[in-house]
């Protein structure tokens, strides 16, 4: 089986190469049938003029036997064996009348029909093995009396060497090989050319990369052809967000350093101090620890969140909702609270981590049925690229004074509807982490309509 090489520069060649061949042995080859073909119809017109003047040129005598009223005068026609020749046959016998450059050879044709002044064309062999074209006519003389079996008519035939006509066509095809191997090697040097310009800008992608990771560079140039340029832009990109996790990694880390750290001194200052109690010295380390705990707990939840620029995080949207429309309901039975679900596309996921997907659709799904009064909408689709899901109930609502007040943490619409306040901060929190969007207005079914927009995988 062919192996393609694994290279471009390669592949390429072999293939330029490969297209090359066909094309010029298919070009060779039709060039010379078509150079074949044209001289040797030039070469059967000329046959054919000379019966012309043959069938001119000869007349009968008093007993009706064909005669030259002129000589033809070209001299080839004396010249013993000299390749041209004509000859008259008759009825009963070949080569009645025959020109001197066929001495005493007799041309041998077939004993075909012809019908009267058609033409016909044979290959035969000539004196001294010669290849030979000839054409052949049949005429009869006015007024003649009929031979025996009725047939007076008489066979003209003119025939000429193949010889110099092949070797044309000989001396054409070594010529046409010749200028075609020419313009092959042309040809092939000029993709050569063209290949090795053209992958000229991988090699320097492929050198940048290099300096990259041997920390020569922190991005790559985009000063690159039209074509590459999409895919250095997108990992410059991957290159920005990297850079991003890492910083906000390492910001978290400081953070979580910094909140333990005082927790921990007043451990040490605890332990050093003999005139503390028992019960005293238990009671701090219990504050203490539940407070450091606490400070680990929220920034390793925020180290999770601070993924969001890792490349290649996608998470499937329907099954999630589902999973939550179907805790919902259980959750909100008691107030019979209709949920209705629908998912334009269902292979539409989230470009980021499940849990985070699941925190922001269970905090506005949570959200929306406690203030619904018997219905709740939610609607997955993509516009523009992005993810776009909306959650519509059809509850009070919120005034357009009251809508930006809500994303402030602990600040609730109304203190008759159990809840911390923290719901639409921490999902507003979540999806700007994501470059995400979440937006209020009023809903179709009366109430409050919560629009978040995120990336979309």
């Amino acid at each position: 089986m062919l192996r393609w090489p694994q290279t471009l520069r390669w592949r390429m060649l072999l293939a330029t190469l490969l297209a090359l061949s066909v094309a010029l042995g298919l070009s060779g080859v039709v060039l010379i049938q078509l150079f074949g073909d044209h001289v040797t119809r030039q070469f059967e017109s000329q046959l054919r003029q000379q019966l012309d003047q043959l069938t001119a040129a000869v007349e009968p005598d008093a007993q009706g036997r064909p005669v030259l009223r002129e000589p033809l005068v070209d001299p080839r026609w004396q010249k013993p064996y000299s390749g041209r020749y004509w000859q008259i046959d008759s009825a009963e016998r070949q080569g009645v009348l025959r020109s001197r450059s066929l001495w005493d050879a007799v041309l041998a044709l077939p004993a075909d029909i012809l019908p009267e002044g058609e033409v016909h064309r044979h290959r035969l062999a000539g004196p001294g093995g010669q290849s030979l074209l000839a054409l052949e006519r049949r005429v009869h003389w006015a007024g003649e009396p009929s031979a025996v079996g009725g047939d007076s008519r008489w066979r003209l035939i003119i025939a000429e060497d193949l010889t110099e006509l092949e070797q044309a066509q000989d001396r054409f095809g070594t010529m046409l090989a010749l200028c075609l191997a020419v313009l092959g090697l042309t040809l092939l040097a000029a993709a050569w050319a063209q290949v090795v310009l053209g992958l000229a800008p991988l090699q320097r992608l492929q050198r940048a990369v290099q300096g990259l990771r041997q920390g020569e560079r922190e991005r790559l140039d985009e000063r690159l052809p039209r074509e590459l340029l999409p895919l250095v832009q997108d990992f410059n990109r991957v290159l920005d967000q990297n850079e991003q996790v890492v910083q906000r990694a390492r910001q978290l880390s400081g953070n979580l350093a910094h909140a333990i750290k005082t927790p921990l001194s007043a451990l040490l200052n605890a332990a050093s101090d003999a005139g503390l109690g028992r019960e005293e010295l238990a009671r701090l380390v219990l504050e203490q620890a539940q407070a450091a705990r606490a400070q680990v707990d929220w920034h390793l939840g925020r180290a999770r969140v601070s993924a969001t620029g890792v490349p290649g995080l996608r998470t499937t949207v329907q099954p999630v909702l589902e999973g939550l429309v179907r805790v919902m309901r259980k959750v909100h039975a008691e107030r019979a609270v209709e949920i209705r679900l629908r998912v334009d596309e269902p292979a539409l996921a989230f470009a980021g981590e499940a849990q985070d997907l699941q925190e922001m659709l269970g905090n506005l799904l949570d959200n929306g049925c406690k203030w619904a009064r018997h219905r709740v909408e939610v609607m997955v689709g993509s516009e523009a690229g992005r993810l776009s899901i909306v959650f519509d109930d059809d509850g009070p609502g919120l005034e357009p004074a009251q809508r930006e007040q809500v994303f402030g943490r602990g600040v609730r619409a109304d203190e008759q509807v159990p809840g911390s306040g923290l719901g639409l901060a921490i999902v507003r929190e979540i999806a700007e982490l994501y470059r995400g969007e979440i937006g209020l207005d009023r809903a179709p079914l009366g109430g409050l309509r919560v629009s978040l927009t995120l990336p979309l995988a």
